[in-house]
């Protein structure tokens, strides 16, 4: 893969959008930086009938920021999933944003974005900032999991309905990251070790959590054997 992937196999225009935004908003950041990893897990590819599939893989870094990771990924040509986690540097004050979209065919899911605490009580300072976000043209909110209580009390998780829906997803992600990017250069080096623990600690819960949600290795199980499955999940979306 290039240094900077800047293009996609896929063409689904949703999935386009947000990917350009993000990469937008990730091009503001300082410092940014490709991290080099296994190619074997950058580019995965397999033409098998019935079994074809692709993922993507693009890994950062930046002030702040110790992974910045997207993920685009097609199953068997109708499963399209797009997945974002940005994995502060426990050395700053900032959130974890995760965003993931999942499409079947022409229908979106599940799209859920947030900005996660990486700390006790770090939500109080972007708190107002997401509930200010307009967010009442949704007709199909999602529950949250019960795994999900590493998310912040504005995470956002619908299934979409409608292009207009869509448009609008589009535009919550992209408040959200924006919201993140502020936060992101205000924040100061920490030089306080237990409060630096402690965001790791909180990251470290945010990956054991998200390891529990069953449908991500129920998609990579029908593809892959469990060890590669195991491993791609602890190395590649959650690490810590």
């Amino acid at each position: 893969m290039s240094e900077s992937l800047t293009k996609t196999k896929l063409t689904d225009p949703l999935i386009l959008d947000l990917l350009q935004n993000i990469r937008e908003h990730r091009s503001t950041l300082e410092n940014l930086k490709s991290i080099k990893v296994n190619p074997d897990l950058s580019n995965i590819i397999s033409n098998e009938i019935g079994k074809e599939l692709y993922i993507e893989n693009e890994f950062h870094k930046a002030k702040g920021f110790r992974k910045l990771h997207i993920e685009v990924a097609e199953f068997s040509k109708n499963l399209k999933i797009l997945h974002c986690v940005f994995f502060p540097d426990p050395s700053f004050d900032i959130p974890i944003f995760g965003m993931d979209l999942v499409k079947i065919n022409d229908i979106v899911s599940a799209a859920i974005v947030d900005l996660s605490p990486a700390s006790q009580n770090q939500e109080m300072k972007y708190e107002k900032f997401l509930s200010e976000v307009d967010k009442s043209s949704f007709s199909s909110l999602r529950e949250i999991p019960k795994w999900g209580g590493i998310f912040s009390n504005n995470v956002f998780f619908a299934s979409l309905k409608s292009k207009s829906e869509k448009n609008d997803f589009c535009r919550v992600v992209d408040q959200y990251l924006t919201i993140l990017i502020k936060l992101s250069k205000r924040a100061k080096p920490e030089v306080n070790e237990e409060i630096i623990q402690e965001r790791i600690d909180f990251q470290k819960n945010y990956c054991v959590q998200q390891m529990k949600n069953e449908k991500t290795s129920m998609v990579l199980l029908k593809y892959f054997d469990e060890k590669w499955v195991n491993n791609y999940i602890k190395t590649v979306l959650f690490d810590f």
